[in-house]
């Protein structure tokens, strides 16, 4: 169930990629302002407000949380599709944001409610498959009704379904123990406060490495997935279904096969050493960027989707691993909060500046570089992932001694 519900988050939150072209064309909107809407407009609120009804989450149900959001993010969605200019499309979009920041961390806490110590970066791999499978959703279904339709009905029908499955959702979800398959941990303390959960935080170098590292990396995964399908229309000249079966496939594909990785990889090597969380995101980021290099350069779309496929799985192999390190670092109490904090940072700068950034130096590459401006802002944006993958190892030597349980 919390699946689908992540499902439903990303197609929502990534179908303005595809739709991008059509919503370019009416509104007559710049490569910046594209990149202001798949970002900034969205990761405002998102950021903001996801730690304060986190903390929420750690004292009241989670599961009732969950609910109330993906009723809200889903309305908003569907609201996007009555936009008629930049600043209406604009602060819809920030609706949504405000809906999603109550759906994430709250799943977090849940689902290490569920599961023991040793299955939970698998069990936080098939949860993290709402990614890939909502955002190769979004890239299709969008693509589908965008061109059968219009971009407006796209909007309308993804955000409706949302609402019909709240309901489902809080009817099947329970809410487990807190702590309950933790071994060896006190009971969990009732009113921690926030200051709390900051100054535990505040002491864990590894929590801060791990947080700024995702968060780099998340700036170009959100960066690519906005404007890869842009590049794969400019680059290729292919049309809105092309480019929604093309993107969407490599994207579920790659991404099922790099967080399921991850996931196995984690519980294998993470539970008797916690450095091996971080190690292997720093490992798949350091061979990511030669990869995608290459595959971008490609001039056949065929030879384009084998040599993607790789890094575009590598890409992903970082989310099972990271998430239940966050997990490890805090009681069952904090944990809710803690993922907050950990996802302000992450989506504050990936989100918020991933997609725009990109935009940007198109913009600015366009006078040299016209239709494959776009090609080159990607390239240098790869460069980000070093970046990542040096911060990752530097987490490696302290994650053991910051580590709770």
């Amino acid at each position: 169930m919390l699946l689908v519900v992540y499902a439903l988050n990303f197609v929502d939150r990534q179908i303005i990629g595809i739709l991008a072209i059509p919503i370019k064309r009416e509104l007559a909107l710049t490569d910046t302002q594209l990149g202001a809407l798949g970002g900034v407009a969205f990761a405002l609120f998102y950021a903001a407000l996801g730690i304060p009804v986190a903390w929420l989450a750690d004292r009241k149900s989670r599961s009732w949380i969950v609910t109330i959001s993906l009723t809200l993010w889903s309305l908003f969605t569907a609201l996007c599709g009555t936009a008629t200019g930049f600043w209406q499309l604009f602060l819809y979009r920030m609706g949504v944001g405000v809906g999603e920041a109550g759906g994430v961390a709250p799943s977090f806490a849940l689902i290490t409610d569920y599961f023991p110590k040793h299955q939970r970066a698998r069990a936080f791999a098939v949860y993290s498959f709402g990614i890939p499978i909502g955002s190769a959703t979004g890239i299709l279904l969008g693509g589908w009704i965008a061109n059968a339709v219009d971009w407006r009905t796209a909007f309308v029908v993804v955000g409706l379904a949302g609402v019909l499955f709240a309901p489902i959702f809080r009817m099947a979800v329970r809410e487990p123990a807190r702590g309950g398959q933790d071994d060896h941990t006190p009971a969990p303390q009732a009113g921690t406060s926030f200051g709390q959960i900051v100054r535990l935080l505040a002491g864990k170098r590894s929590f801060w490495l791990i947080a700024f590292a995702s968060s780099f990396a998340s700036m170009v995964n959100y960066g690519l997935l906005f404007w890869l399908p842009a590049f794969f229309g400019r680059s290729f000249g292919l049309d809105l279904v092309q480019i929604s079966m093309f993107y969407g496939s490599l994207v579920l594909v790659g991404g099922l096969i790099g967080i399921w990785c991850g996931g196995w990889l984690g519980d294998r090597f993470g539970a008797s050493n916690p450095a091996a969380y971080v190690l292997l995101p720093a490992c798949a980021f350091v061979l990511v960027v030669p990869l995608y290099a290459i595959g971008l350069l490609s001039q056949s779309l065929l030879v384009a989707f084998i040599l993607l496929l790789p890094p575009s799985a590598l890409a992903y192999l970082w989310i099972g691993p990271v998430i239940t390190s966050i997990q490890h670092l805090v009681p069952p109490e904090m944990r809710a909060t803690a993922s907050a904090c950990f996802l302000f940072i992450n989506n504050l700068i990936g989100i918020g500046f991933g997609s725009l950034l990109f935009g940007y130096l198109a913009d600015v590459l366009g006078a040299q570089f016209g239709s494959q401006s776009l090609k080159y802002s990607i390239l240098f944006g790869l460069s980000i992932y070093v970046l990542s993958a040096a911060l990752f190892a530097l987490a490696s030597r302290h994650i053991r001694r910051d580590s709770h349980c």
